[in-house]
């Protein structure tokens, strides 16, 4: 089971990624909204067992403490995005208004890492550009980009920490390798897939 929804102002997809047969999930970028999130997860009847962030910016992050307490799990970001969930500078929230900071992170994700979720997986790639620490997670159901690839576009890079040719280099090592017929779900706007993206995406 792979779902989302987009939340917030900002429209941040929030994804559950989950094993119906073992009733676990994961929770990946609660950006924002974390009541409805939290009602949402709550009529799928799946226990998330982890919050995983594709990245560290305040729109993937905003309701992570919430969400962390209400369901008692673990927070896990690449160690290079980190120091975005406890500064406001570093999660670019302070520059829209007094700054948001987050407890650290329970844990940190590595690139080839397998998590296992109920009686499926998910693997993380790791994909800077957009941020030092942007993740993909590979899944049996697609890939979940972050803001690393979008539907005919690709994620900014003018943040601080931010790298067109390190983007590039992860979408063409990482994603482009994968199956033309591999759903993609990104951090933001529609979904598509890797042989669209490999035909129709301008910046590629």
């Amino acid at each position: 089971m792979l779902q989302g929804r987009a939340i917030g102002v900002m429209g941040a997809n929030c994804y559950v990624f989950g094993c119906e047969d073992m009733k676990q999930g994961v929770l990946v970028d609660p950006g924002d909204e974390g009541m409805r999130i939290y009602r949402w997860v709550t009529e799928l009847g799946i226990k998330i067992t982890r919050i995983l962030l594709t990245h560290g910016h305040l729109d993937h992050i905003g309701a992570v403490d919430e969400l962390r307490e209400r369901f008692d799990c673990p927070v896990l970001i690449h160690s290079a995005d980190a120091e975005m969930l406890t500064n406001a500078r570093k999660n670019l929230s302070a520059y829209f208004g007094p700054g948001l900071s987050f407890k650290a992170a329970d844990g940190f994700l590595q690139d080839g890492q397998i998590l296992t979720v109920g009686n499926k997986s998910l693997k993380v790639l790791h994909t800077p550009g957009h941020s030092p620490g942007s993740i993909c997670f590979l899944t049996d159901e697609g890939v979940i980009s972050g803001d690393t690839l979008f539907a005919g576009s690709i994620g900014r890079t003018d943040f601080p920490g931010g790298s067109l040719d390190e983007l590039l280099r992860g979408v063409e090592t990482k994603l482009l390798t994968l199956p033309d017929d591999t759903p993609v779900y990104p951090g933001h706007g529609e979904s598509t897939s890797i042989g669209r993206e490999r035909v129709e995406n301008p910046f590629l």
